[in-house]
């Protein structure tokens, strides 16, 4: 019997976002973040559904990643598309969109890209309970207070500002 040996538990990067197919150029940040998180060794969350969520789990699945999805049906009510032939551990929860819950608080960094009402949702829960969150493309909304919330123009952009995000995280944290 082997002994598996891990040297740290891996960060997760959730990426969330639209079911519906976005732009060209939104569903091309969508992969190519989804590959970029995968190429630095992070675990990707997503919704696991089609859309944005289907390109970043594909760039990510593509780039040898791990990809993790909640998904809004349980195994016994399949829902068309949910998971995404991307999806490495489907998670079913039967929860629809309360799993949004799970969504915003299990990253460790959240990129809400593109989106609507169910992006918000979740860009809400994670300021709520201190989920650092980066938007591109993302929704536009207006809150009071300071939030960990901050806009990048393009996925060169947002990667700078996970690793800034997980720096900070690394230096509070026992196990890395």
């Amino acid at each position: 019997m082997s002994t598996l040996s891990v040297a740290r538990k891996p960060f997760i990067i959730g990426v969330m976002g639209s079911h519906s197919n976005e732009s060209p150029a939104v569903m091309e940040d969508a992969r190519r973040l989804g590959e970029a998180i995968a190429r630095q060794g992070y675990v990707l969350l997503t919704g696991g559904g089609p859309g944005v969520m289907k390109a970043a789990c594909e760039g990510a699945y593509r780039a040898g990643g791990l990809v993790i999805a909640i998904l809004p049906n349980d195994r016994e009510h399949p829902l068309e598309k949910y998971p995404n032939e991307f999806v490495d551990i489907p998670i079913y929860t039967g929860m629809f969109d309360a799993r949004n819950v799970i969504n915003a608080k299990t990253p460790h960094v959240l990129v809400a890209l593109s989106g609507g009402p169910g992006t918000l949702s979740e860009i809400a829960f994670a300021l709520r309970t201190g989920t650092p969150v980066i938007g591109l493309h993302a929704p536009t909304f207006v809150i009071s207070g300071e939030h960990d919330f901050i806009s990048a123009d393009t996925v060169e952009a947002v990667l700078t500002e996970i690793e800034k995000k997980l720096e900070k995280l690394t230096d509070s944290r026992p196990d890395v």
